[in-house]
């Protein structure tokens, strides 16, 4: 039984490696065709390359920057909206609602977790994005049938379970007793809740939020559904963008040669996305075990 609990070990550690080696081992060889200096900092994305010399448009051009821009705002309107939402109701769920009501809606609010992201993709495409059109033209506003708007509301949407349950138990492992020397104090509830409570569940519900961005930054199907392919360089949310994972999606999409820049480009944007994520991942875990044991 150990060797084979040690053997199961084995193997995940094992394939992680391998995945991270395979990453870095194409990276190292798009790196030798385009320069590191001219991938991360070049604002043009075109990787478009011809199959034969004699063809024109024979190189591409390779900078990520408009693709680390696109992410970061997606992923910025989609937590903009998943955390006050998922915040509120982790507060609601822990300290006012009754056990019927929690026992309804906290099961209800994962389920958000469960639903396939083409779901998501299509409730963005036929509801969000045209009620956005609409009310731009209303206003006066130009916005794109694809905009970074419609597929960050959707991706909030989406990440809310994410914040919600993770604050939820955040705030219910707060002891008792730091509640009620609060309220013997005279405090009212919100006030125990804003001062004694929230603070002390504050590295749980910071840990959620990174947890939820890492969750937003790798989403693919709501960003090519709603959010389009157009590598723009800016930080309007209402014209179209596109992520780093939609360019990996759309790279190895086809036959492609695996000697090119255009296929190669794919796995350095795979490993600028697994360190982003990884570091995102290691702060939240180091946030919520450096101040776990202080209110135990």
């Amino acid at each position: 039984m150990v060797a084979a609990l040690f053997t199961g070990s084995l193997v995940a550690i094992l394939v992680t490696v391998g995945i991270v080696l395979s990453l870095v081992f194409e990276t190292f060889r798009f790196l030798q065709i385009v320069p590191l200096t001219e991938f991360l900092f070049n604002p043009q994305w075109s990787p478009q390359t011809a199959i034969r010399t004699d063809q024109v448009g024979a190189s591409g051009v390779f900078g990520a920057i408009p693709l680390i821009t696109g992410t970061l705002l997606i992923s910025a309107i989609a937590l903009a909206v998943a955390a006050p939402i998922g915040l509120f109701s982790a507060i609601y769920l822990a300290e006012y609602a009754n056990s019927k009501t929690r026992a309804v809606v906290k099961p209800t609010l994962e389920l958000l977790a469960g639903i396939p992201t083409v779901v998501y993709g299509f409730f963005a495409v036929l509801i969000i994005a045209p009620l956005l059109r609409d009310g731009g033209a209303w206003a006066g506003l130009s916005v794109s049938s694809e905009s970074a708007l419609a597929a960050g509301l959707v991706m909030g949407i989406m990440t809310i379970p994410f914040v919600s349950s993770t604050a939820d138990d955040a705030l219910i492992a707060v002891p008792l007793s730091l509640k009620e020397g609060a309220l013997a104090l005279g405090s009212t509830r919100s006030e125990a809740i804003r001062q004694i409570i929230i603070p002390a569940a504050l590295p749980g519900i910071t840990g959620g939020l990174l947890l939820a961005a890492s969750r937003a930054i790798g989403e693919t199907m709501i960003v090519v559904m709603a959010a389009g392919l157009a590598a723009n360089l800016t930080l309007n949310p209402l014209e179209a963008v596109t992520t780093v994972t939609v360019q990996i999606v759309t790279l190895l999409t086809g036959d492609q040669e695996f000697d090119s820049a255009k296929t190669l480009a794919a796995f350095a944007l795979g490993l600028l996305l697994f360190i982003v994520t990884l570091i995102l991942n290691v702060i939240a875990q180091h946030i919520v075990k450096k101040y776990r044991e202080q209110y135990d």
